[in-house]
């Protein structure tokens, strides 16, 4: 004897229960739980003499630390004596565009041929400054975008320089560390990059990229020029930097000083 169940199918033997409720026994979800996040505070060791010396408060900016002559180490200096350290990234890569038009982006894609396969791997170019004679730069390189970009700004932490402002161009002379005080040239590879000293209000005459160096080291004014292959981004601000390291390095006499308005760092000279 056929018997018919509730979904019209006839089948033999007993009629069957079906339970419409959703629950872990009949493939069903468990209610979501939130879970509260933990946030964990890092206290930073120092490691090195002069990690220790800025921890302990015998350097309170960033100019004493620089004029002891010891390397930076360590990121978390430049973090407890510089409150107002802005970062960027230079544009090194390019997003994949019609006719070979796509946008330039942060992050440069390469690949190395191995027997397990494709190795991608991603490299960033980082900019540090406060905007008042502090500059900075440093390179990262990871198997992610992410660990590349912290890379990057940890390099740039540990690579601050201090720079020479002032006025330099013959047609103002106002006294005031608006520009560089003097011609400077700078070299990286094939690129060749000269700086030299322009009016009140001229702005920055330079490379997209190149500005983003001159604007965290505090130079408003300043005119350049590039030569080589300078679509070779990271070579383009080594050389630049090469270039604001130089104008720390000049020797200056009284005369040469007379008239510029030259800021050592953030300090008058």
């Amino acid at each position: 004897m056929a018997f018919e169940n509730k979904r019209g199918s006839q089948k033999g033997g007993p009629q069957r229960k079906f339970n419409n409720k959703r629950g872990p026994q009949r493939g069903g979800k468990r209610p979501f739980r939130r879970r509260e996040r933990v946030v964990e505070e890092v206290v930073w060791v120092p490691k090195t003499l002069l990690g220790k010396d800025v921890a302990a408060g015998k350097y309170t900016t960033i100019r004493d630390a620089i004029l002891t002559g010891k390397p930076i180490m360590e990121e978390q200096i430049a973090d407890a004596l510089i409150t107002d350290l802005q970062t960027e990234f230079v544009d090194l890569g390019q997003a994949k565009g019609k006719f070979g038009g796509g946008k330039r982006k942060p992050s440069k894609p390469t690949q190395k041929k191995t027997r397990e396969g494709n190795k991608m791997s991603f490299a960033m170019l980082a900019i540090a400054g406060n905007k008042d004679g502090v500059v900075g730069f440093g390179f990262g390189k990871s198997r992610e975008t992410v660990p590349s970009r912290e890379k990057s700004i940890r390099n740039a932490k540990k690579g601050l320089i201090m720079i020479r402002r002032g006025c330099g161009d013959w047609g103002c002379f106002c006294s005031t560390a608006h520009s560089i005080p003097f011609t400077v040239i700078g070299k990286s590879g094939s690129v060749t990059v000269k700086l030299m000293p322009a009016p009140k209000g001229t702005g920055l005459v330079a490379e997209s990229e190149l500005k983003k160096i001159l604007q965290l080291a505090g130079v408003k004014d300043v005119w350049s020029k590039t030569y080589g292959a300078t679509k070779n981004k990271i070579n383009l601000v080594k050389a630049a930097f090469d270039a604001l390291k130089k104008l720390q390095t000049m020797k200056l006499n009284t005369q040469t000083m007379k008239g510029r308005g030259i800021k050592d760092g953030d300090k008058d000279e």
